[in-house]
C-alpha cells in the first residue's frame, strides 16, 4: 500500500502528458508541413511573378522593339535587343537566380526555346520536358499561373515548379517564367520547426512531472493522514481525528470520518453506560427476587418443620408470604410492562382521548388510598376538553404512577393536586404534592430502572414506576420536567402536542 496511489497518480499523469504530446506532435507536424508547404508555394508564386514582371518591363522599355537572338554555339547563345545594343539572357537569368535563390527557366512563346541561368540541364526545346510537363507550361502561355511536381524527374529531386506567363504592356504574352525549388528545402523548415517543438514538449513534460509529483503528494498526503486516523479508531480510539481541512471531496470525506469516530466514541460510551446498567439490572433484579423468596421460603420452612405451631403465628405467616407474592407478582407486572414499552414493535393503540376523562377516571381509582392515609386529592382543571392523540389504558397508567408516587410520599392532612392547563404549544398535566421532596441530586436519576429512595414510604415500591411512567411519555412523545425542593414537596408535569 506504500505510496501505491502517489505511483499510481504519477504514472496516470504522465501517460496523459505523453500521449498528449504525441497527439500534439503528430497533428503539429502534418499541419506544420502542409503550411510550410503553402507558403512557400506562394511565395515563390510571388516571385515567379515579380521576376516575370520585371522581364516584360525590361522589354517594355526597350528601343525598337525585342526579339530572341540565335547565336549559334555557346552556352548564353539568346540575346535581347534593346535597339542601341545586345543584353545577355543568360546573364540575366544568371542574375534573377542570385536574387531569387531558386532556379529560373525561360520558355518563348513559340515552345521552342529553353534559357536557363547558373545551370544547363540537358535540355534545349520544349520537346526534351517530361511527359505531363506540356500541361504546365500551355497553361503558363495562355496567361495561367500553376503549380507542379512533375519536373522532378528531370531534376533528380523533388521539386515544386511555379509556372507563370510574361505579359507585355500590350497584352501579348512572350513567354514564360518557371522557378523551381526543392522540396527538401521546405521539409528541412518543417524539421527545424518540429524538432524544436519536440524540444519544448519535452522540457514541458519534465516540467510536468515535477508539477504532477508535487501535487499528487499532496493529495496522497490528507488520505495518509485519515488512514493513520482510520486505523486507530479500528483499534477503538474513538477520539482520533483525521486533522484534514478542506473544501473539497477529501475535507467531506475528512468531516464524516470525523463525525464517525465521535459517533463511535458516543455509542462507545452508551454501550458502556448499557453494560453498566445491565449489570445494575441483573444485581438490582436478584436482590428484589432475593429477598421475598428469602422470606417466603424462611416461612414455609419453619411451617413444614413444625416450628410455628401456635395458630396466631401461622396466621402471621401465611399472611406475610402471601405479602411478599404479592410484591413478587407486582415485580414481574412491572418488568414485563417495561420491556414491552421498550420494544419500538410494541403497538400502542393511539386514537383521539380527553384527558379529563382519564384525570377523572385515575382520580375516582386512586380516592380510596388517598383517604385510608388522609390525603386529599385536589383536580384543577375546569370543563373543557383537553384532546390529544394517545393510548387510554396506558395513559391511565401513567397518571396513576405519579399519583400513587405523589400520595406515597404525602404526610397525612396533605394534599395532591392533578393540574391540566392548556399552553400555546400544547397541553400540560401535572401533579404536584407536598411531601419530602426530591434532592436535586437524585432528580437526573429518578426514571433509571430500580431507582427508588430507601424509606418508609417506599418500602413496598419495586423502583419501576417511573421508569415505566418515562417509558408511556417517550412513546407519546410527551415531554416530562420535574421541580422539586427538598422538605418542599415535589411536582411531575409532562406536556402533549395538541390536535
Amino acid at each position: 500500500m506504500k505510496n501505491k496511489i502517489l505511483l499510481r497518480l504519477i504514472l496516470y499523469f504522465a501517460v496523459s502528458f505523453i500521449t498528449f504530446a504525441a497527439i500534439i506532435a503528430i497533428v503539429f507536424s502534418t499541419l506544420f508541413s502542409r503550411h510550410n508547404v503553402a507558403v512557400h508555394t506562394v511565395e515563390l508564386e510571388r516571385r515567379a511573378v515579380s521576376i516575370a514582371n520585371t522581364f516584360s518591363e525590361i522589354v517594355d522599355n526597350g528601343i525598337g522593339g525585342w526579339r530572341f537572338y540565335g547565336l549559334g554555339d555557346g552556352a548564353e547563345r539568346e540575346m535581347i535587343g534593346f535597339g542601341r545594343g545586345m543584353f545577355s539572357l543568360g546573364a540575366f537569368l544568371h542574375f534573377v537566380e542570385d536574387i531569387a535563390m531558386t532556379d529560373v527557366w525561360i520558355v518563348d512563346q513559340d515552345l521552342g526555346q529553353i534559357s536557363f541561368g547558373h545551370r544547363i540541364w540537358g535540355v534545349d526545346t520544349f520537346r526534351d520536358l517530361p511527359a505531363g510537363a506540356e500541361h504546365v507550361v500551355l497553361l503558363a502561355l495562355s496567361g495561367e499561373t500553376s503549380t507542379s511536381e512533375i519536373f522532378s524527374t528531370l531534376l533528380d529531386v523533388p521539386t515544386v515548379t511555379v509556372a507563370t506567363p510574361i505579359i507585355l504592356s500590350n497584352g501579348e504574352i512572350m513567354g514564360a517564367v518557371l522557378l523551381h525549388s526543392q522540396i527538401s528545402l521546405i521539409t528541412e523548415a518543417t524539421t527545424s520547426g518540429v524538432l524544436i517543438f519536440l524540444l519544448s514538449t519535452v522540457a514541458a513534460i519534465i516540467a510536468a512531472l515535477f508539477v504532477a509529483v508535487v501535487l499528487s503528494s499532496r493529495f496522497t498526503r490528507p488520505l495518509k493522514m485519515m488512514k493513520k486516523a482510520a486505523i486507530k479508531i479500528s483499534d477503538g480510539d474513538y477520539l482520533a481525528k483525521t486533522g484534514v481541512h478542506q473544501s473539497d471531496e477529501i475535507g467531506e470525506l475528512a468531516v464524516v470520518l470525523d463525525d464517525m469516530a465521535d459517533r463511535l466514541d458516543k455509542s462507545s460510551q452508551e454501550s458502556a453506560k448499557l453494560e453498566k446498567l445491565r449489570r445494575d439490572f441483573v444485581a438490582n433484579i436478584s436482590h428484589e427476587l432475593r429477598t421475598p423468596l428469602t422470606v417466603i421460603r424462611g416461612s414455609l420452612e419453619s411451617l413444614c418443620d413444625g416450628i410455628v405451631k401456635d395458630a396466631d403465628d401461622v396466621k402471621d405467616y401465611h399472611y406475610q408470604m402471601l405479602s411478599e407474592s404479592k410484591y413478587l407478582e407486582r415485580l414481574v407486572s412491572d418488568l414485563l410492562d417495561l420491556a414491552r414499552l421498550q420494544n419500538l414493535d410494541f403497538a400502542i393503540e393511539m386514537q383521539k382521548i380527553d384527558l379529563k376523562y382519564i384525570a377523572d377516571d385515575v382520580i375516582r381509582s386512586m380516592r380510596h388510598i388517598a383517604e385510608r392515609k388522609g390525603v386529599e386529592i385536589v383536580p384543577r382543571y375546569n370543563e373543557e376538553s383537553y384532546p390529544v392523540m394517545g393510548d387510554y389504558s396506558r395513559l391511565r397508567q401513567m397518571l396513576i404512577i405519579f399519583l400513587d408516587n405523589a400520595i406515597k410520599f404525602s404526610a397525612e392532612g396533605r394534599s395532591v393536586e392533578v393540574v391540566l392547563s392548556q399552553l400555546e404549544t400544547g397541553i400540560k398535566v401535572s401533579v404536584h404534592d407536598d411531601g419530602c421532596g426530591i434532592d436535586a441530586e437524585d432528580i437526573p436519576y429518578i426514571f433509571e430502572r430500580f431507582y427508588k429512595q430507601r424509606s418508609e414510604e417506599n418500602k413496598a415500591g419495586t423502583g419501576l414506576g417511573l421508569a415505566i411512567a418515562k417509558q408511556i411519555a417517550d412513546r407519546h412523545d410527551a415531554s416530562v420536567r420535574v421541580e422539586s425542593v427538598q422538605g418542599e414537596g415535589a411536582t411531575f408535569a409532562f406536556i402533549f402536542k395538541s390536535i
